[in-house]
């Protein structure tokens, strides 16, 4: 997900992407804990959505006040 698509969305629905995300990161490391995680690079992926979905809220709360 790029920064045009989460712009484009509601707050609300930013935050139940983030619930989303945090239990993929969630059941992520535990695949990477016990050995099953194939591929490596979904972790990174995830937190920076993360990061991004986050950092748009706050843009959007900075231009609020």
């Amino acid at each position: 997900m790029n920064a045009k698509e989460i712009r484009e969305k509601s707050n609300e629905e930013l935050l139940k992407d983030i619930d989303a995300l945090k239990d993929e990161l969630f059941n992520l490391r535990f695949q990477q804990a016990t050995g099953q995680l194939e591929n490596t690079a979904r972790l990174r992926t995830v937190k920076k959505t993360i990061a991004r979905i986050k950092t748009i809220m706050t843009e959007r709360e900075n231009a609020n006040k």
